[in-house]
């Protein structure tokens, strides 16, 4: 009898595979080692391996042309993408080499839960009826620090909005998504390929987050009384001083734009348990089986079912009124457009009658992590007319503005020439939440984060 398997053959060089040796699990799906890493290093991650990362960022310097700046503009902006993207996978692949102890994650079995788009069915982790382990689990096992990071990096994005929704922090969600990666390279042996490396990924994810919230217990307090009282019966929101923007994804990745990431909805989530924030969110939100996502978060069903139905209702509560008519999209409509052009306008020329033009009758301001917080049409017009004025003495400086969008929501970075200085400094970012035309709410935060917006710190006069 020939040493081949009869009927398969290796997917790397197509030589027909040697016999099975037996024992549990699927066979190979490669003849050797050598094809295994061959065929690993040439799986695409997000559309390139880091040595054609690196060739291809070669290539774009050498495109640049200084000369044009409109061509010139765009090339440095494509280029800075693909310098973030390896430096990304190489932070990975760094921190994945400093660790040499294995730890377990959690005591819990592997994930089965699937995301979204990955329903489970037996075609779904089997082919052909070979056992359950994918040669992406093969791959994540045997790979070098390199290969990992290449296979996780492109989920960091969605891994990091997961966290996110789960904390409503960005810089804390920055610092998980790193803790999952450095657990799931520590724990990768512990990969069997029963579920896709991505939903494997998730539930580290929300293991994680959850071990945060424990450790660092948050609940929303009350704010204080205005230093403007507010006008039009307006109210003061809950205080989450951990309240941070998240920037908008390209407008291919809709679902992160979506009501799910809405300031609002981040506020109201965070008045939710952290086990019944969690079970919200992989089953609405991610869309995973109450038994997967009974197995990922190691409860019972009959407690994953009581725990959404006490979630659901519990946030509908908080969410505002009127939420249905709230301006959404990635793609910022005309009227959007014209109403942040004119918001920058005004502050730019200190123009409060303007300015009042774009308010609802019961807007309302807040600063978190500061503990102010305005209410009410007037109030913050006079509040306004005050920083505007050079004779008051709460006089700040000149505006400048650029637009963003934070949340799925129209956003504006604001810059400060304080008097006697040249340079215009990163001062506040307004993210905005509009309603029939008019701005209903302003959300005002520290400018630490202008460069995870791609945002600079100065602007020159």
């Amino acid at each position: 009898m020939a040493d081949t398997a009869p009927g398969r053959a290796c997917r790397t060089c197509g030589r027909a595979m040697p016999p099975a040796s037996g024992g549990p699990g699927r066979a190979s799906l490669y003849c050797s080692a050598a094809c295994r890493q061959k065929a690993y290093r040439t799986r695409r991650a997000g559309g390139e391996t880091v040595h054609e990362l690196i060739t291809d960022i070669e290539r774009q310097v050498r495109g640049l042309t200084p000369e044009a700046p409109g061509p010139f503009y765009t090339g440095v902006q494509s280029l800075a993408s693909s310098v973030g993207r390896l430096r990304r996978i190489a932070r990975v692949a760094r921190d994945a080499a400093g660790t040499v102890t294995p730890e377990p994650v959690t005591e819990s079995p592997p994930a089965r839960g699937p995301a979204a788009d990955e329903p489970v069915t037996d075609a779904s982790v089997t082919e052909s009826g070979e056992a359950a382990e994918s040669a992406e689990a093969e791959a994540l096992r045997t790979g070098d620090e390199w290969d990992f990071a290449a296979l996780v990096e492109p989920y960091r994005r969605e891994l990091q909005v997961h966290c996110y929704r789960m904390v409503g922090s960005y810089d804390d969600s920055e610092d998980l998504v790193q803790e999952v990666l450095l657990k799931a390279w520590k724990n990768r042996d512990g990969f069997a390929g029963r579920s896709s490396v991505r939903a494997w990924l998730y539930k580290i994810a929300t293991n994680t987050v959850l071990d945060f919230l424990r450790r660092n217990e948050r609940r929303p307090q009350q704010y204080g009384p205005s230093p403007v009282p507010a006008t039009d019966g307006v109210e003061a929101s809950p205080f989450l001083p951990w309240l941070q923007p998240f920037p908008d994804a390209q407008p291919e990745a809709a679902a992160e734009s979506s009501e799910t990431m809405e300031l609002a909805f981040l506020a109201a989530i965070q008045h939710l348990p952290p086990r019944q924030r969690a079970v919200l969110i992989m089953r609405d939100f991610l869309g995973w089986p109450a038994a997967d996502t009974a197995t990922a978060l190691d409860m019972s069903l009959a407690s994953v079912n009581s725990a959404l139905q006490r979630a659901r209702p519990a946030l509908r509560e908080r969410l505002p009124r009127r939420r249905e008519r709230w301006a959404r999209g990635a793609d910022p409509s005309e009227a959007e457009r014209d109403l942040l052009a004119r918001y920058m306008k005004a502050a730019v020329e200190g123009d409060t009658t303007a300015m009042a033009a774009m308010l609802r009758d019961d807007v309302r301001i807040t600063m978190p992590p500061n503990p102010l917080w305005f209410g009410g049409r007037e109030a913050i017009v006079g509040m306004l007319r005050q920083t505007f004025d050079p004779a008051s003495p709460a006089y700040i400086g000149r505006w400048r503005h650029l637009p963003t969008r934070a949340n799925g929501q129209p956003a504006v970075a604001g810059y400060v020439q304080r008097p006697g200085t040249s340079v215009y400094r990163a001062q506040v970012m307004d993210v905005l939440r509009v309603e029939d035309g008019l701005i209903a709410e302003i959300t005002s935060f520290e400018p630490h984060l202008f460069p995870a917006f791609g945002l600079p710190l100065t602007l020159a006069p």
